[in-house]
């Protein structure tokens, strides 16, 4: 995975209440057997009509949000269906960061799995970046995982959570198990000091 350090870039602005994982990537495309190319599948029935031709006045299909890296969502994203699609698609598409002021549990942690960060914000933060995206496509907002902070247009800084551990694995660029992988050296030893695998068994 690429490390998550500090992402500078205009937001694109979703602000539906309760966007489901189905309307981030319809189910008709999760057949797939490669995460690649899913971001063609992003938001499909939002940004193309029945015939599958592209909708102009989608802000997805607009050079803003064609080259965004947040995306600010409603209130509870990614509610619906478990699918890590959902995570893939955006990710795919080019998308590092989501804003809300609040994500549905399995949604969150597949995003945090996949190098997508979900960040919650407070309703007068949320309110205040909708604003900025709606009237100006070319300021920057600045995601600081190091210090946890968003910077805003204007200079300001608002904190955000996140739990050290998928602090520590965004910042290190490795999923749970790469996480366990980088301990190899490290369990190999505590094995050999305890006996390893036939020590643990006999005491069972």
């Amino acid at each position: 995975m690429e490390s998550f350090t500090v992402i500078s870039s205009h937001l694109v602005a979703l602000p539906s209440r309760n966007i489901d994982t189905d309307q981030i990537i319809p189910a008709r495309f999760l057949k797939v057997t490669s995460r690649r190319g899913l971001a063609s599948y992003l938001f499909y029935d939002w940004r193309h009509d029945a015939d599958g031709a592209r909708k102009q006045d989608n802000v997805l299909n607009k050079p803003v949000g064609e080259t965004a890296k947040i995306l600010l969502a409603g209130d509870n994203f990614g509610c619906g269906s478990s699918r890590e699609h959902a995570a893939w698609a955006l990710q795919d598409y080019g998308f590092r960061v989501v804003i809300s002021t609040s994500f549905a549990n399995i949604f969150r942690d597949n995003a945090l799995k996949n190098a997508l960060l979900p960040i919650v914000v407070q309703p007068g933060t949320h309110t205040r970046l909708l604003s900025e995206a709606q009237t100006s496509s070319g300021a920057a907002l600045t995601v600081d995982l190091v210090r946890e902070v968003l910077v805003l247009p204007d200079g300001t800084t608002v904190s955000f959570p996140i739990d050290g551990f998928s602090r520590n694995c965004l910042l290190s660029g490795v999923d749970e198990l790469g996480y366990i992988l980088r301990q190899d050296a490290e369990i190999v030893a505590w094995e050999a000091e305890h006996g390893g695998a036939q020590h643990s068994r006999a005491k069972l």
